[in-house]
């Protein structure tokens, strides 16, 4: 039998789509209730890096590594539209709670399509203040694969 999503009522999708996010919760993927991307991309960059993830909902920061280095991971799902892509709110930028910013772009199939890691002192660079959120936005755009400052690091996650 083969999954037809296109033959299914949207009570059926949704029904399907809380039985996957349970089970991704389940094999601890992601951790909340929400947009399964931003969970996913914590996992898999903690995965891949060999990172340990901070408790859930620490604020701050979203991974540490063995040494104590603390990254804040924001990810999201390209759109065809519109090439420049603004990740979610980092709250508190000037506070220094992180020294790393991951950022994940991946395609509508979950797809990876870049990972970089941006030093904390770049971030305003590329990040705008917006008081309507009290917080930086990150904008990702093609400039900041260019930036020497900035390191590509999407070949690890290619399999």
């Amino acid at each position: 039998m083969s999954f037809k999503p296109e033959s299914m009522t949207i009570q059926q999708l949704l029904k399907h789509y809380a039985i996957i996010l349970k089970e991704l919760r389940h094999r601890k993927v992601v951790r909340t209730n929400n947009s399964p991307v931003g969970d996913y991309a914590e996992w898999l960059i903690a995965e891949r890096l060999n990172l340990t993830l901070a408790p859930n909902s620490t604020s701050g920061y979203d991974a540490f590594d063995s040494s104590g280095v603390r990254y804040q991971i924001k990810s999201r799902i390209a759109s065809m539209k519109n090439r420049s892509m603004p990740l979610s709110a980092i709250r508190n930028l000037g506070s220094h709670d992180f020294d790393y910013l991951i950022a994940v772009v991946f395609n509508d199939l979950y797809e990876i399509e870049h990972v970089i890691k941006v030093p904390h002192e770049v971030i305003e660079k590329y990040a705008q203040y917006r008081a309507h959120v009290n917080a930086h936005i990150f904008i990702f755009c093609d400039s900041v694969l260019n930036d020497p400052k900035i390191e590509n690091i999407t070949s690890r996650f290619l399999d």
